[in-house]
């Protein structure tokens, strides 16, 4: 066992096959020894993990979470977003959106019932009770779903710290207006099947299209306008700059409608190897320089766009997934991305949105 900062040690327990920190201390009003616990795959995450709980520990975190309350952990939420280096914009739009669901944060007199309850406490219809009354002030639903999105992103915080069991906000959600989709998130499983019937389809075209778009969270248009050229292998990047749509039935390329939405964006590892396979595969009939010009599905001009749309739907058909719709395949990628805790600032980026919203 090795000893740690403040308290702290690290073991590993072979009963469940995985590394351990533990923090211990003692609770100055009760004098009852109180401990937290977090598990890591390598003793090098948990020695990383030991110290993020003497952190927490430091700033009240950890001491007696039943007295922290929601209004005083999203001021250390935004502190800690500060900290990582949030760009001023996006930390000026994620507190004016706490504000309007916790009024108090900006004048602590107020009447704030959210804000002044204990983390634990909040409940799915505290969440509803909070975005009915920035409803009630003259906010259109767009604004107040991404109060909503920003209340997820800090419980998320909260379930990842152990302060609270679950996300409260994550059970709320929000009428649209009469005409308006809302968007459908697959499940983890129903992406691997998916995935595993695009396999066995006969286009390993559209298969590599929708792994990409599924695993980046691109748009189609901005999928089918990349040409190898704009894969950064070294990095394992793929940069986006512009999309290939159609506009009255015609089929053209077109710019980003904002800055943001031109980036670069990371690959993940397995996509990266499967480019890099079909990559070798091209380069055995063409040299670097014609394939640079080449565009990923489509050869010397892109697929149409409608070609995947027809694609998908089978596809999903096939794999017993009911209607799945193009823009379904971003809305999972960014479900995913947040569920495994990336910020939702880092997802909107990756996204290409002008605001942290998603």
């Amino acid at each position: 066992m090795a000893r740690g900062k403040g308290g702290g040690s690290t073991y590993y327990d072979t009963a469940k096959s995985k590394w351990v920190a533990e923090l211990k201390w003692v609770d100055p009003a009760t004098g009852k020894l109180l401990k937290a616990k977090r598990y890591a795959d390598s003793r090098r995450e948990a020695e990383k993990l030991l110290a993020e709980l003497v952190d927490q520990k430091a700033k009240g975190l950890l001491a007696e979470p039943s007295r922290l309350i929601v209004r005083d952990f999203a001021t250390e939420y935004l502190k800690r977003l500060e900290r990582e280096g949030l760009r001023p914009n996006s930390l000026r739009l994620a507190k004016e959106e706490l504000t309007r669901a916790m009024p108090s944060l900006k004048d602590p007199l107020v009447h704030d019932p959210l804000g002044r309850m204990r983390l634990q406490e909040v409940r799915p219809a505290h969440i509803r009770e909070a975005l009915d009354k920035v409803m009630e002030q003259g906010y259109s639903t767009r604004t107040v779903g991404k109060v909503l999105m920003r209340l997820k992103a800090l419980f998320r915080e909260a379930l990842r710290l152990e302060l609270v069991a679950r996300n409260p906000a994550e059970a709320v959600s929000l009428r649209l207006p009469q005409g308006e989709k809302a968007a459908r998130a697959l499940e983890p499983h129903e992406v691997a099947r998916l995935l595993e019937e695009a396999e066995r389809s006969k286009s390993p075209d559209m298969a590599l299209l929708l792994r990409l778009m599924l695993e980046t969270g691109l748009r189609r248009g901005e999928a089918l306008a990349l040409q190898w050229r704009d894969i950064d292998f070294t990095r394992g990047e793929v940069r986006v700059w512009r999309s290939w749509t159609k506009v009255e039935g015609k089929a053209t390329f077109s710019a980003p409608k904002t800055r943001s939405a031109r980036r670069t964006v990371p690959l993940p590892r397995g996509l990266l190897l499967r480019l890099e396979q079909r990559r070798h595969e091209l380069l055995e009939r063409l040299t670097p320089e014609e394939l640079a010009e080449v565009f990923l599905f489509g050869g010397n001009k892109p697929y149409d766009p409608d070609a995947f749309n027809h694609y998908l739907r089978r596809l999903a058909q096939r794999a017993g997934l009911g209607k799945v719709r193009v823009h379904d395949l971003r809305h999972t990628w960014a479900t995913l991305a947040l569920s495994r805790g990336i910020p939702l600032e880092v997802v909107s980026e990756r996204l290409g949105h002008a605001n942290p919203n998603i």
